[in-house]
């Protein structure tokens, strides 16, 4: 078993997933505000330093992903961050590429950046404490969209990026997202993930990536939002399972799925289901960052220093994914809270 190898399985086993805690400082503000929070650098670090401390993080999360400013901060107690993280048994992640852009040759659609120094820049970020990465290509979806270009261009990115990820000795999370946004059905959704998740599999292979060292961040396969077509949670479930069986080399250790705007109930009842029918060797598990995080920080902005009760919030969310993650969520537990 490669270093790698064990690294990935460490975030994703046993019922362990990911906190995608990486928000940028505007997103972050943005967060904060919806809330009445002022944001500065101290009310962003509170905030994580409470989630960080909950007892869940032992349990139920494997890994933390962090933005730059995060990853260089140190806790009350005057221990770093990577190094508070570490002490729950959890690995630190960083988010490294640096937004998405609109692409060049189309006129609706994005290209993620950050290949520039990104060599650099890992070397500290692993001196820093980070053993894993995230990066997110995004793909619209419409009649015309995503395009060839957009796939082409954004599996590239990734590839390159995952190389050199695995080059610095770290494990990539290789996201490719095709957004909720639209009127678009299930089956186009499901059209459009095969494609964009193949492509990047051809570039991955291409750039010599060990694919027993990644973990793959999908979007489940969901109808659009404005759509007006309503499927189960078991459709859900079957449609994602075939477009991952029919696409993902068998030798990726797991998956952990991106919320993408689904609400923390729809979260945990569609990755359950998941797992219910899960017939392949993939670990099927969670990363997400609102359906994790959202009701905690919602209670959090009423009394920001009620960080006990805040932690229960964040607990109970942390406890229903890991649950749904090994297939055991119901509604009554949902609800036992």
């Amino acid at each position: 078993m490669s270093n790698l190898n064990k690294i990935a399985l460490q975030i994703l086993s046993n019922g362990k997933g990911i906190l995608a805690a990486d928000e940028s400082t505007a997103t972050m503000t943005n967060r904060l505000d919806s809330v009445g929070v002022h944001s500065n650098e101290m009310n962003r670090l509170l905030f994580r330093e409470t989630l960080f401390s909950s007892l869940s993080m032992k349990e139920c999360i494997g890994g933390v992903i962090l933005y730059d400013e995060t990853i260089k901060q140190k806790t009350s107690t005057g221990k770093t961050i990577p190094e508070f993280i570490n002490s729950t048994g959890s690995l630190t992640g960083i988010k490294v590429d640096t937004g998405a852009k609109m692409l060049a040759g189309s006129k609706q659609e994005k290209i993620t950046e950050g290949l520039d120094g990104l060599r650099e820049r890992l070397k500290s970020y692993y001196e820093l404490g980070a053993r894993f990465t995230k990066w997110r290509g995004v793909y619209s979806i419409s009649e015309k969209y995503p395009s060839k270009l957009a796939i082409s261009a954004n599996a590239h990115a990734l590839a390159r990026y995952a190389a050199l990820v695995q080059e610095a000795g770290m494990v990539p999370i290789i996201e490719p997202e095709v957004l909720m946004d639209g009127n678009h059905s299930a089956s186009d959704c499901f059209n459009k993930t095969s494609e964009v998740i193949k492509k990047c599999f051809e570039e991955l292979v291409l750039n010599n990536i060990d694919l027993k060292g990644i973990i793959l961040k999908p979007n489940m396969i969901l109808s659009g939002t404005n759509s007006s077509e309503k499927i189960s949670a078991e459709e859900i479930a079957e449609l994602t399972l075939e477009c991952l069986k029919n696409n993902v080399p068998s030798s990726v250790p797991g998956i952990a799925f991106l919320s993408g705007g689904q609400t923390e109930i729809e979260a945990v009842e569609n990755l359950n289901s998941i797992n219910i029918k899960n017939n392949t060797d993939f670990i099927m598990t969670f990363s997400y960052g609102r359906a994790l995080q959202q009701s905690a920080l919602k209670f959090w902005s009423k009394d920001i220093n009620n960080i006990i009760g805040t932690q229960e919030i964040f607990d109970h969310r942390a406890k229903m994914c890991s649950l749904a993650a090994q297939g055991k969520w119901s509604k009554n537990l949902e609800n036992s809270k």
